[in-house]
């Protein structure tokens, strides 16, 4: 194909897996030579070096530096509203620490979760949350967030914590009629949301219950972490620094109920956030004045809001526990995420725009003969572009557009693949550190992605019996195969 002056070529397959070894080389290397310190700056220069790589490979093929960049502008549109979600979140949990909604959180958890079915509590008071709002992120970051908190008072696994909350939160994302990503599977897969989401059920639903119990076990086996004295002292501390009051959770219920309203989810976590700003004056004066050094109630306010929700909230009670746990937030420190997120998408689009995916799965495609097959394809496609393409939405279309004509074409209803999509696509996009949900998941809870992926035992068990399912024959259901100018146009 000609393009002005330059001929257009189609990427070999050499073109397609040149940046997958580089992927491989420069991410397994700044984690070899870094730890879990690469996720403060040298795996973001990694996916950036990676999106370079892409970036010549498409000049090669003939392209020009205009297309690269028009491809790099489709990125930054296309997360466009997940940085202003990660922003927010940044500023809610500054604010929501100055104004006691996390510190009241944390004080009536104490009190009424038990540290042997506290994962297993998370995980299922996440999971109702979603599903009542329709956003694991915004559950996470705000449920979550003082979840996490609990357990590092109480003494419990804060990894294994943040597992079930992600299980909990990914549970209620996926059977929920109101969330972006489940409406998303529904239109581009062709079927109804609620058709899609009771499909769905039959593998969320078992995953959940093997995800219950090993939360259980995990709670009953584990250390005997209820020490009274420890819980108590920290009961009085937190009661010492805040008035603890049921006023303290209007801001999380302002939240529940902008999210009900579909307000959109950017919007409702800053509305928040300013709310309780404003709400610490009435209900937490002393550490608004300790928080800004003013003595001025209406002055200390506007300063401690504008502190908490650019720069985060600090806490310096002599506690350590406690200023641990309260000495966070702001939009500031998201910028790490943000930048990880901005440098693997705009690599996973480069990959999209020049076909060097579609280069890589057609092969597979041809070589899926059976249906069990087919399924693995699907998920192996799922789970591989949420690693070299770093963002759920891609791997949530591309697999829903590429194989709905082969999914017609042998007689397999279209649900099927809605729901092997969304099994593939969305629930292991926060196992991957640089993926979109991944790098916010770990930045909003604090617990690095690396650490808490073994305990997401829903995202983990939801993929795998959707393949199951495959091989098995188990609620395949069938239709009549299209014929192939059926299949054409799609």
């Amino acid at each position: 194909m000609l393009t002005g002056n330059r001929e257009i070529r189609d990427p070999s397959l050499q073109d397609a897996i040149v940046p997958l070894l580089a992927l491989t080389v420069l991410i397994g290397g700044s984690l070899l030579l870094f730890g879990l310190d690469a996720l403060d700056g040298p795996l973001q220069a990694a996916m950036v070096l990676c999106a370079m790589v892409a970036a010549l490979i498409a000049l090669k093929n003939g392209h020009t530096w205009v297309a690269v960049q028009e491809a790099g502008q489709a990125a930054m549109s296309s997360i466009t509203s997940a940085m202003f979600i990660l922003l927010a979140v940044g500023a809610l949990i500054g604010t929501w620490n100055m104004s006691g909604t996390i510190p009241t959180l944390v004080y009536y958890g104490l009190q009424v979760l038990s540290p042997g079915w506290y994962y297993l509590a998370a995980a299922l008071i996440c999971g109702i949350v979603a599903m009542s709002i329709g956003s694991s992120w915004t559950t996470v970051g705000t449920i979550g967030v003082g979840l996490v908190g609990i357990a590092t008072m109480l003494g419990v696994s804060a990894s294994i914590t943040a597992g079930a909350v992600i299980s909990g939160a990914y549970l209620g994302d996926k059977l929920s009629p109101l969330s972006e990503t489940t409406i998303l599977t529904a239109q581009m897969v062709e079927v109804d949301v609620y058709e899609h989401i009771k499909r769905q059920a039959w593998t969320s639903v078992p995953a959940f219950l093997i995800a219950s119990v090993g939360f259980l076990l995990l709670g009953l086996i584990g250390p005997d972490a209820d020490d009274m004295v420890a819980t108590a002292s920290e009961l009085t501390a937190l009661s010492d620094i805040y008035w603890i009051t049921p006023l303290n959770l209007l801001p999380l219920l302002l939240l529940v109920i902008l999210s009900i309203r579909k307000i959109p989810a950017s919007l409702a976590l800053i509305t928040s956030a300013l709310f309780a700003g404003l709400l610490s004056v009435f209900t937490q004066p002393q550490v608004v004045k300790d928080f800004t050094g003013d003595d001025n109630p209406i002055m200390a306010t506007i300063r401690g809001t504008w502190l908490a929700v650019a720069n985060g909230f600090t806490m310096n009670s002599g506690i350590g526990e406690i200023d641990s746990l309260l000495s966070r937030g702001g939009m500031d420190s998201m910028l790490a995420t943000l930048w990880l997120i901005i440098a693997a998408v705009t690599f996973g689009t480069l990959l999209e725009r020049f076909g060097l995916i579609t280069r890589l799965i057609t092969p597979l495609l041809f070589r899926a003969k059976s249906t069990g097959r087919l399924y693995a394809t699907v998920f192996g496609c799922g789970l591989g572009l949420n690693i070299v393409a770093g963002d759920q939405y891609i791997a949530l279309v591309l697999p829903s557009r590429i194989f709905r004509a082969e999914f017609a074409k042998r007689g397999l209803a279209p649900t099927n693949l809605s729901r092997l999509a969304a099994d593939s696509g969305t629930v292991t996009s926060p196992l991957v550190p640089w993926n979109s949900c991944g790098a916010f998941m770990g930045a909003a809870l604090g617990v690095s992605t690396l650490l808490y992926l073994p305990f997401a035992f829903f995202n983990i068990a939801s993929p795998l019996l959707s393949v199951a399912y495959g091989f098995t024959g188990f609620k395949i259901e069938k239709v009549s195969p299209a014929s192939p100018e059926d299949t054409t146009g799609s």
